[in-house]
């Protein structure tokens, strides 16, 4: 009997009419402010801010080591010398190298037919919650939990990852303005590769120092007060501020063409189509801005339509963006320096205007500077946003404890949440590289989309009659697909990152046992 009550209460979805009418009550009701070009504007500022200045290093040079380990290597490395009766061990994560282009074609079809059925979803569930609740209404309680602790992980790996990413941009700045100040306060505690000057002199050894990556930490502070004091406030301030980082990543393209060497190119493939695999796996997680399209729905005046044309537009202009710096990047610096740095972008363009005719992009990179410290910014703004949307969606039906979705009586935002998810992605990013956060965050990333994609179809079969805004064409055959692609990204991901990932899963499902299954509605004391 007890069996049968608990699978009977895992596999209860929840009515979209009634996550409908529940987000609409007062006390918990958020303000509807938001149109499509502000929705649009918090995709592309989540988007290109975290990857374009940021994660692109680590994605083009990799997560090099010294000796071959399997807990270093991509899954799908360690399958292929299983077939082949090897160890299939490679000495870290393989760079893409100039490849990283093949990579973000990859990335973007992947994103393109996942971005699909998030747009589906979204026209027919406007709420917040984005895929957690996506799923609770198409697959069930459990599924929904474990998509929702997910999420948490994804979000706050995230944001500390592009938390390091801004600190790195501060620490140019000084530099530029010939400020000198201690890295103990500038860098994290943790280097895996070490920290090293432009001439390539150690400042520390690889591992653990003493200090901490103050700008990193202040920098989440300061926005988790800008969130709390209101969605509109936060909008308005992104949509600026992504204005300013597109036309820095312009100047950089524009003035990087000239400083292009072809050489740089060859070989294209390094290290072959592991790299491109594991370099695609590694950049998709910054992609998880339309993501946070969706999380905002519930604040958005027209959802049904709005969201899909924020998510498609998202995914079009970042693509474009992308592609462009990885082959300005890749062909103005060999790829093998941009590995393990947190500020790629402007520190490529430093090298380069230390050479010989280079002295133009001193302020060049100035702007790019700016721009790409402001697209750390509204990264992290958005992010944030995400993160608390989903503590507060599991609170709201009763599987966190309900302090998480009380809206503050002023404005009308999930204050307590926001405050927590501050904190929560500000002291790890004190603490910890780029490289590491990153690869965290992209298996949460795919593992939503997965769901997402598979919920799509699952909707399709038992409501085919209920209305969407937005339909995904093609039948099953996109969201099929978007499971495929997002499964063989998944295989370029270290295993140890694998291993992290099931732990986080195991303690969740602990979570939901012996906590939150008790107090959700569909509880049964029989259970």
């Amino acid at each position: 009997m007890r069996s049968r009550a608990l699978a009977r209460q895992i596999f209860r979805t929840k009515s979209i009419d009634k996550l409908i009418s529940e987000s609409e009550r007062p006390e918990h009701a958020l303000k509807k402010t938001l149109g499509p070009l502000s929705l649009t504007a918090l995709g592309i500022g989540a988007v290109i801010g975290s990857g374009i200045f940021t994660v692109i290093g680590t994605a083009i040079g990799g997560n090099p080591a010294t000796e071959a380990k399997w807990a270093d290597s991509p899954v799908i490395d360690l399958f292929l010398g299983l077939l082949h009766h090897t160890s299939g061990a490679v000495a870290g994560r393989p760079g893409a190298g100039p490849a990283l282009a093949i990579s973000l074609v990859l990335v973007a079809i992947v994103c393109a037919l996942t971005g699909l059925c998030y747009a589906e979803l979204a026209s027919m569930i406007p709420i917040a919650g984005s895929a957690y609740t996506y799923t609770y209404a198409t697959l069930g309680e459990l599924v929904a939990w474990i998509i929702g602790w997910d999420l948490i992980l994804e979000y706050a790996f995230s944001n500390m990852s592009v938390s390091v990413g801004f600190a790195a941009h501060v620490v140019d700045l000084l530099d530029w303005l010939g400020l000198k100040i201690s890295p103990k306060w500038l860098s994290p505690a943790y280097l895996p590769l070490g920290l090293q000057d432009l001439q390539g002199h150690d400042i520390y050894g690889r591992g653990w120092h003493a200090g901490f990556n103050i700008p990193a930490f202040l920098i989440v502070l300061l926005l988790t007060v800008v969130l709390v004091r209101g969605i509109r406030e936060s909008a308005r301030t992104n949509n600026i501020m992504v204005l300013v980082k597109i036309i820095a990543i312009l100047i950089f393209v524009f003035f990087g063409l000239s400083f292009i060497h072809p050489t740089n190119y060859v070989p294209f493939t390094p290290n072959g189509w592991g790299g491109v695999l594991a370099g695609g796996s590694i950049i998709f997680f910054t992609y998880i801005g339309f993501d946070s399209v969706s999380t905002a729905s519930e604040e958005c005046r027209a959802p049904q339509k709005d969201v899909p044309k924020g998510i498609l537009a998202t995914l079009v202009v970042c693509t474009i963006l992308y592609m462009g710096v990885a082959l300005v990047l890749c062909g103005i610096v060999p790829w093998q320096t941009v590995a393990g740095d947190g500020a790629p972008v402007v520190n490529a363009l430093k090298r380069v205007s230390l050479t010989p005719g280079g002295h133009s992009l001193h302020w060049v990179r100035l702007a790019v500077l700016l721009g790409a410290i402001v697209g750390m910014i509204s990264s992290i703004l958005v992010f944030q946003l995400g993160q608390a949307r989903v503590w507060f969606a599991m609170s709201r039906d009763r599987l966190l404890p309900d302090a998480f979705s009380k809206v503050h009586p002023r404005y009308r935002t999930p204050a307590f949440a926001t405050w927590v998810a501050g904190f929560l992605v500000a002291i790890p990013a004190g603490l910890f590289d780029v490289g590491s956060l990153a690869e965290m965050s992209n298996i949460g990333t795919l593992f939503a989309f997965v769901l997402v994609s598979i919920g799509v179809i699952v909707l399709r079969a038992r409501q085919p009659e209920r209305y969407r805004g937005f339909r995904v064409p093609f039948g099953p055959v996109i969201p099929v697909l978007s499971v495929i692609f997002c499964g063989l990204l998944m295989a370029g991901l270290p295993a140890k990152t694998w291993l992290r990932f099931f732990v986080w899963l195991v303690i969740g499902l602990f979570v939901y046992v012996f906590y939150s299954r008790k107090r959700s509605e569909f509880y049964s004391p029989e259970a």
